[in-house]
């Protein structure tokens, strides 16, 4: 695997350990843990279907994996948008924290994204061939 591939890797797991720390300070009355369980999923699911992404056997699973790993993404800065409107978390500290989250999964979101429709490109262009 290359270096970007290993970077990006670490960018993910930090994600998902740094929202992990968030999600502790959640109201422990609705919506709190509604929104720690989904987020926890989501973000989580980043990492570790980027880790399956980058084992992948072929071309198609790659493509199909990448597609998955984007989509938790914007589900994670979903449930981040959703936790910073709803107002759960009044601290400074970790009001900046959540800010960080949402430009952190806004960003892998893009890039994942992106990395998608290259790979469905590329998949279709060797289909045709």
């Amino acid at each position: 695997m290359g270096e970007q591939a290993e970077a990006l890797k670490e960018r993910a797991r930090r994600f998902a350990l740094a929202t992990l720390k968030l999600i502790k300070h959640l109201p422990v009355e609705d919506p709190g843990p509604l929104i720690r369980r989904q987020l926890a999923k989501s973000a989580t699911s980043v990492s570790m279907n980027y880790r399956a992404t980058c084992r992948a056997r072929s071309h198609a699973e790659f493509t199909s994996k990448i597609g998955l790993v984007a989509e938790e993404a914007d589900e994670s800065l979903g449930w981040l948008e959703t936790l910073d409107d709803a107002e759960l978390l009044t601290n400074p500290e970790r009001l900046k924290e959540l800010k960080n989250l949402i430009r952190e999964a806004d960003e892998l979101a893009a890039i994942f994204s992106k990395s998608a429709g290259t790979a469905r490109s590329n998949e279709r262009r060797r289909r045709s061939k």
